[in-house]
């Protein structure tokens, strides 16, 4: 074996171990699949509380199991590993496969707190092997495209960037896992809201756009947070912050919309527009006196960019460092006062698709906020200024800063596999 950055380098297809292959983590299961059909990787262990059974691993062979990750990688030597895991555990897990010497895919979002993701960044640069962050939506080559779009004026001067996503989830979504919906866990921070987990891939990519994805591109935030589910954080929320670049970007989403759609967002020019839908690589370009130009655009897996990092030093495309400034929105979001709870008059029942099981389950639903998050996308404003009668007063916060030096978390040796980051494309 050779070394890049200083971790293992397998000549012939590369050991991977997986840990959490339930729930999110069958996505990456059935992926790991495709690559190993492909050559690229040996399947050389999984980290589950419980074992998989023979036909979760159909396709696979001399698979080694176990609840603990660093024995697991002691026993297979795997040099790569990927993390789908309760947000809680992100972080000691990543540096215990760190410690083994195992470059690590990292489901988002990579840590609960600005603590932990300096503890991330500062383990996995001193153990000298990469960490990939899993926004599957920053592996879109429609991101290249954009920019050199912004670029070339093709716009004029951008204005802002507006976000929206009205995902339909019912109330067993937050049954699935112990830690769903919750702010903390055990003392432990989890913040498991919509806008940190299922919708996070919409303030990652606008971040991105931007060029002000690091820890230190984002000047100024404001939460406006709200849920209509009993749980402790938010199902339902716009944020707007604003970049060193001096670019607003506001994100509106829910899970209680009234139908499901695309998440999508909005570059304003004052020349014209872009609206990209991240999880479908779809491009819009609309100009006065113009056609709409509409252009799909092909994606990078996050893994294989991981392996080919792996093998020939290529530039990791979500690297640590690059979702530093989605870190400090997630840290807004853990240190905010609690969502507001909506009043049983903002919001309603109704039926809708079981969570990954099939049938129906019941569902809440808030009557007008598929247009209030279109509005915002549009206007780059907040509820509160949309006119929402259950918004409120804009709650602004300044960018938190980093913080101090923290203690190391516990690292949990065992991996549960629940799931990560749905919304995950």
């Amino acid at each position: 074996m050779t070394a890049v950055d200083g971790a293992r380098q397998p000549a012939g297809p590369v050991p991977v171990v997986l840990a959490g292959a339930r729930g999110h983590g069958a996505w990456h299961l059935a992926n790991l699949r495709r690559l190993a059909g492909a050559g690229q990787l040996r399947l050389a262990g999984v980290c589950e509380l419980e074992p998989l059974s023979p036909r979760e691993l159909d396709g696979f062979e001399d698979v080694v199991q176990s609840p603990d990750l660093t024995g697991l990688l002691d026993r297979t030597g795997a040099p790569v590993t990927v993390i789908c895991t309760p947000i809680h555990t992100h972080t000691g897990l990543a540096l215990a496969a760190a410690r083994a010497g195992s470059h690590v895919l990292l489901e988002k979002p990579p840590a609960p707190s600005a603590e932990e993701f300096r503890l991330l960044a500062e383990g996995v640069e001193a153990a000298g092997t990469a960490c990939q962050i899993g926004f599957q939506s920053l592996g879109s080559h429609a991101l290249d495209a954009i920019v050199e779009l912004i670029a070339d004026g093709a716009v004029g001067r951008v204005r802002g960037i507006g976000g929206a996503g009205a995902w339909v989830r019912g109330e067993d979504y937050y049954r699935r896992a112990p830690w769903a919906g919750r702010r903390t866990l055990d003392g432990r921070d989890v913040v498991d809201g919509v806008l940190t987990n299922p919708l996070a891939h919409a303030v990652a990519t606008a971040l991105r756009i931007d060029g002000s994805d690091r820890a230190g591109d984002v000047t100024a935030i404001e939460l406006e947070q709200f849920r209509a589910h009993d749980i402790e954080a938010d199902d339902t929320t716009c944020l707007r912050l604003t970049t060193a670049r001096s670019t607003p970007v506001t994100v509106a989403v829910t899970l209680c919309a009234e139908r499901n759609t695309d998440p999508y967002l909005v570059v304003h020019g004052d020349r014209g527009r872009i609206v990209f839908w991240y999880t479908r690589d779809r491009v819009l370009v609309q100009r006065a006196g113009q056609a709409p130009e509409e252009t799909l655009h092909g994606r990078t897996d996050l893994l294989e960019n991981l392996l080919a990092h792996v093998r020939t030093g290529a530039p990791l495309l979500v690297p640590v460092a690059r979702t530093g400034a989605f870190t400090r929105v997630v840290e807004a979001v853990r240190t905010a006062p609690p969502p507001l709870r909506l009043p049983d008059t903002a919001w309603h029942h109704a039926e809708g698709p079981a969570w990954r099981s099939g049938g129906t389950a019941r569902r809440r639903v808030i009557p007008g906020v598929d247009g209030l998050i279109t509005a915002s996308a549009e206007r780059l404003a907040l509820f509160s200024e949309l006119g929402a009668a259950w918004a409120g007063p804009v709650s602004a916060t300044a960018a938190p800063a980093p913080a101090s030096p923290p203690s190391a978390p516990p690292t949990p040796a065992r991996a549960a596999g629940d799931e990560a980051g749905p919304g995950t494309p």
